[in-house]
C-alpha cells in the first residue's frame, strides 16, 4: 500500500509555471506506475500524464503535451509535474495517483491517490 501527498499547487498567471510534486510513503515507490489527473469544478477527472516505473517511459494528454512534464525520483519517492505555459483552462485540482506495475491513462485503473491540490491560473 502506499499513500500520497501532493503539494506545490497555487495561483498563476496564465503564461507562468508551477511545479507540483507527490510524495509516496513506503518502500516499494519503485514498483508503482505514477499518474497525474485534474478535475475542474462540474467535470469529470480527466488524464495529464502518467510514468512508469523507472521513469523512461512517459505519456501525456493532447491538452497539455509540450507543456508539462511527468518525471520521478525514486530515491526521494517523489513524482513531479512540470507545468509551463499554463493556460486558465488548467485551473483543477491535480491529483497524483498510482498503480502496480503498469501504466495507465484511465482514473479508474488506479487505486491509490492524493488528496490533491488546487492549481488556479488566472487570465
Amino acid at each position: 500500500q502506499v499513500q500520497l501527498v501532493e503539494s506545490g499547487g497555487g495561483l498563476v498567471q496564465a503564461g507562468g509555471s508551477l511545479r507540483l510534486s507527490c510524495a509516496a510513503s513506503g518502500r516499494t515507490f519503485s514498483t508503482y506506475a505514477l499518474g497525474w489527473f485534474r478535475q475542474a469544478p462540474g467535470k469529470e477527472r480527466e488524464f495529464v500524464a502518467a510514468i512508469n516505473l523507472n521513469g523512461a517511459g512517459t505519456y501525456y494528454a493532447d491538452s497539455v503535451k509540450g507543456r508539462f512534464t511527468i518525471s520521478r525520483d525514486n530515491a526521494k519517492n517523489t513524482v513531479y509535474l512540470q507545468m509551463n505555459s499554463l493556460k486558465p483552462e488548467d485551473t483543477a485540482v491535480y491529483y497524483c495517483a498510482a498503480r502496480r506495475i503498469v501504466v495507465a491513462t484511465t482514473p479508474k485503473d488506479y487505486n491509490y491517490w492524493g488528496q490533491g491540490t488546487q492549481v488556479t491560473v488566472s487570465s
